[in-house]
């Protein structure tokens, strides 16, 4: 196959992409990333117009290598310690810290690493290992005799006896769920020396007979302290596993294309709510749910009723009564470092303030990422007769770690 053409775009940037290299198939599977929300593809006079959403990743057509890039240039060794931290997932070893913007080896190469270095840790320490069932054929009874099996196939012949065995093998779903995913990973990686150590390291693990088996595997798994080791390495296998889910970055929405697609606007909400989680629980507080008997709701319209529900809702200690205040907590994946807080979401934020706030303290948060440096500034909003609310600002350095951030959002919520 000839080498494919790479094209980079930045998140909401487009190109123009020729008639001759997009093939049938490839026109199929934009349409179906379209469908969910992850970039757009329309024809023009001399072939397509492409243009990006919030999402980044690797998309790997027929003809053409597509690297979306994050619009917050972030490095590549940050990128993946938040990714880590919003899958509760180790942070990665050293062999993933690439930098993102500048490295052509791109964002698959990033995953396929950290699965690697994973799987390399599980075959030195040993596979793990446990009861399989398996009918054999053997010269002396080991197990049980399957009689049926004997009289049926053998005709009273004892010279060889079919046997069922329960024997402690590394053929088990743990093992075949990685073995499959460093197989869907060598068709992304660039790196020879990466795409090597897969395909060697992907021979000592079982295979599972296919993807979507091996992700009803991982749906499935219960982590004991005999397979705790290895959700690491089953949380990158996901990962890659479901390349391709452009609206949930842990949603399989089937549209994979041999690629790893980010939407990071989901990314960045699940960053977001781990980050308000831990901050809160530092400030003796908890989340709480925001749906249900503690949702917003309008009745009374045409159609269904609908509902407003903020990202993170958290419950703190109030200092002059045993009654909690609640704190509406929005992750916003916006510039917010470059431009003023829209309309529409001072809107969203007030509508917040008025269901869950109490009246002596309307206040809400804003959460976004911001390259450079934490930032809080204070958006006050003023009626003629009372002030409507406050709404903090919170600008998280992408550049910092995870540890730091929750200090700077523990600040804010206190």
């Amino acid at each position: 196959m000839p080498e494919r053409t790479e094209i980079r775009l930045g998140e909401y940037q487009s190109a123009r992409i020729g008639i001759e290299q997009l093939t049938s198939r490839d026109v199929d599977r934009l349409h179906a990333l379209q469908d969910r929300g992850g970039l757009t593809l329309t024809p023009d006079r001399t072939g397509w117009r492409l243009k990006a959403d919030a999402t980044v990743g690797v998309l790997i057509l027929d003809r053409v290598r597509l690297v979306l890039e994050p619009k917050f240039a972030i490095p590549g060794a940050q990128l993946m310690r938040w990714l880590a931290y919003a899958l509760a997932a180790p942070v990665p070893h050293q062999a993933t810290a690439r930098p993102w913007a500048t490295d052509h080896d791109g964002y698959a190469d990033l995953i396929a690493a950290a699965l690697l270095a994973e799987c390399q840790a599980l075959l030195r320490d040993g596979l793990r290992r446990d009861y399989v069932r398996q009918e054999r054929l053997e010269p002396l009874v080991r197990g049980r005799l399957d009689v049926a099996a004997q009289a049926t196939r053998r005709y009273g012949q004892l010279d060889q006896l079919h046997v069922r065995t329960f024997d402690r093998e590394p053929d088990i779903w743990d093992n075949r769920v990685l073995g499959t995913a460093l197989k869907a990973a060598l068709p992304l990686a660039r790196n020879p020396d990466l795409a090597r150590a897969l395909h060697q390291t992907a021979a000592a693990f079982s295979h599972a007979p296919t993807p979507g088996a091996a992700l009803r595997a991982l749906d499935r798994v219960q982590y004991t302290r005999l397979n705790v080791r290895y959700h690491a390495a089953h949380s990158w296998a996901r990962l890659l596993l479901r390349g391709g889910g452009v609206t949930d970055i842990l949603a399989d929405h089937g549209a994979t294309a041999e690629s790893l697609l980010l939407a990071m606007p989901a990314l960045w909400e699940s960053v977001v709510r781990r980050l308000v989680s831990q901050a809160a629980a530092a400030n003796g507080g908890r989340t709480v749910p925001a749906g249900g008997a503690t949702g917003i709701t309008v009745r009374g319209d045409l159609g269904n009723s609908s509902t407003f529900r903020p990202d993170v809702l958290v419950s703190l200690p109030a200092r002059d009564t045993a009654q909690p205040r609640l704190l509406p907590v929005d992750a916003k994946y916006k510039r917010y470092d470059r431009q003023s807080v829209g309309a529409d979401d001072v809107h969203q934020l007030l509508t917040y303030i008025a269901g869950y706030a109490p009246d002596d303290t309307p206040t809400a948060v804003i959460i976004h990422p911001q390259p450079g440096g934490h930032t809080h500034r204070t958006l006050r909003v003023v009626g003629p007769a009372r002030t409507l609310g406050t709404i903090h600002v919170l600008g998280i350095d992408t550049h910092a770690t995870p540890d730091e951030a929750v200090t700077i959002v523990r600040s804010a919520l206190r």
